[in-house]
């Protein structure tokens, strides 16, 4: 595994809240060219229909408000998408979103042509018994349901990164050219093995915890798999010299920019994955960093970070704990 040579500098320091920015620099890039060629798949995200539709009544669902912000981040990923086919012009690579529906497709068909989102959202009939297998079998990166979140467990049993999508009654504005994506770090990025530590034991234990393991490695947790993607994705624009890539990841955590934070950023190292921007928020509300960063989405096991998410017009999906 190669050395990466992001370079990490504080950018903002307030009590109890630290943020690091880290930036790819073209050495990385470079050791992108080096790595095994993987077979190229497309990057698959598939979504219950029912975030957008009621779809037993054909009209529009509870999530209906969701319909217009959804629509921004589909043109943002038909932006990658762009973008990735001027500079790969034969690869398969791209952004793929499945719309889940179990009976009539004609809502989802309606409201892809209004969009003009033929070439990225495909609808995508299947029964709810067969739902698990059929994401695995489509190689699926993220599936979202909506509440409360029909086959959501076991699709994270199989290994898939999946979450509950809640939508706000009133939606910020987002990007329309750059997809932005956070994620939390503990039970979504890593595993929920130091969470359980400060459940059970206390701050003070965890704290221990995780400064005498500040260089170890933690476990993988279910979405370490849709950000490598994701930096897949982004290293193809780095390799091309393009400055702005179309895609941007944040980590967004509760841990403190002590040995909580570094152990986080030397995990993210030793897995060979690079995040754009990095916060450290020592226990303090995630929300105002939200509404700084206005991402397209945002992914978090604590159901209070998700209300205070959704406080701020930002959308929010609830990972389940393992």
């Amino acid at each position: 595994m190669g050395k990466m040579s992001c370079k990490t500098n504080q950018c903002l320091t307030n009590p109890g809240q630290d943020v690091r920015r880290m930036g790819c620099s073209g050495e990385d890039a470079e050791m992108g060219r080096d790595q095994k060629q993987e077979p190229e798949i497309p990057v698959t995200i598939a979504m219950s229909s029912e975030l957008l539709f009621n779809t037993e009544q054909q009209s529009p669902g509870p999530g209906y408000s969701f319909v217009k912000l959804f629509s921004l981040c589909s043109q943002a990923l038909k932006a990658v998408n762009a973008k990735l086919t001027e500079h790969y012009p034969q690869s398969e690579e791209l952004f793929k979103v499945l719309l889940i529906h179990d009976n009539s497709s004609e809502l989802s068909e309606r409201f892809i042509k209004n969009h003009k989102l033929e070439e990225l959202i495909t609808p995508f009939y299947v029964s709810g018994e067969h739902l698990v297998g059929e994401l695995q079998e489509n190689e699926t990166h993220l599936y979202l349901s909506a509440p409360p979140g029909f086959k959501v467990q076991e699709v994270l049993n199989k290994g898939i990164a999946a979450a509950i999508m809640y939508t706000p009654e009133e939606t910020t504005e987002v990007a329309e050219t750059q997809l932005r994506v956070v994620f939390d770090g503990d039970a979504v990025l890593f595993s929920d093995e130091s969470e359980r530590v400060f459940a059970t034991k206390g701050l003070e234990s965890y704290l221990n915890h995780e400064n005498e393991r500040v260089n170890e490695p933690m476990t993988e947790g279910p979405f370490k798999g849709f950000l490598q993607a994701l930096g897949k994705l982004q290293k193809k624009f780095f390799n091309k010299g393009q400055q702005k890539c179309p895609i941007r990841t944040y980590l967004l955590t509760s841990r403190d920019a002590a040995g909580a934070g570094y152990r986080a950023l030397n995990t993210l190292k030793t897995w060979g994955l690079e995040i754009d921007e990095a916060y450290f928020l020592g226990g303090s509300p995630k929300g105002p960093l939200l509404k700084m960063i206005r991402p397209h989405i945002f992914f978090d096991d604590q159901m209070r970070h998700v209300d205070g998410s959704l406080k701020e017009g930002i959308v929010a999906c609830h990972v389940l704990a393992s």
